[in-house]
């Protein structure tokens, strides 16, 4: 069977993992990045609070995403809890670095001005701070997601949802005649989704960021 026949006669299964792929990477996402954003909040005013803060979560990057992810198999179980819990946590390092470096890259004459006019902290924070942090902050949930699609076709080890499963049935079945195809059709649906993702990424940064400030 070519590899374009077996897309046809899978494409429902295909769809069906890849919407499972992409919701549980959308969904890991938006609770990294606010995580995230509030350690970045909590900690760029202090020098070693920042560090901390990047070694930590740079630490979890040094735990092998399979090694992870069987760990946390005898605390929470199979299926969606190992999954989540692994992505939220190998998506922090890029969102709490560029937090941390983009709200200590704020002007601090802006931030001096914001307080002779009366703002307190949060509202500094809220409307002159935050914002343009953003592009940073952006960058980082780009560069976390392109790794937490990769990392996330591992869950299936776990029976986590997504287009991980077709490889491992693929690679579980090597000789098989439809083996590459689903290692192929796998593979190829990450990168697609990848490639997705990063493009609302463009247009969300073309949105949301002034271009005098884009970086």
């Amino acid at each position: 069977m070519s590899f374009w026949e077996y897309l046809g006669n899978r494409h429902q299964q295909l769809l069906t993992d890849a919407y499972q792929h992409a919701s549980v990477v959308f969904q890991c996402m938006v609770v990294a990045t606010l995580l995230g954003v509030l350690i970045g909040v909590v900690t760029y005013r202090s020098d070693w609070g920042g560090d901390l803060a990047t070694t930590a979560t740079a630490t979890v990057l040094t735990v092998p995403s399979l090694a992870m992810i069987g760990l946390l198999i005898p605390l929470v179980g199979l299926g969606v809890p190992p999954t989540v819990i692994a992505l939220t946590l190998y998506g922090l390092l890029p969102i709490v670095r560029n937090a941390i470096v983009g709200l200590r890259g704020v002007d601090p004459a802006l931030v001096d001005a914001a307080t002779g006019i009366g703002m307190s902290r949060p509202m500094r924070l809220a409307r002159v701070e935050l914002p343009l942090a953003w592009p940073p902050i952006l960058t980082g949930i780009r560069v976390s997601t392109q790794m937490l699609m990769g990392i996330a076709a591992i869950a299936a080890y776990a029976s986590g949802p997504g287009l991980g499963n077709e490889i491992f049935r693929g690679l579980a079945s090597l000789g098989s005649k439809n083996a590459l195809n689903q290692v192929l059709a796998g593979t190829l649906g990450i990168i697609v989704l990848a490639l997705l993702f990063d493009a609302a990424y463009v247009l969300i940064g073309r949105l949301t960021i002034p271009r005098g400030i884009r970086v």
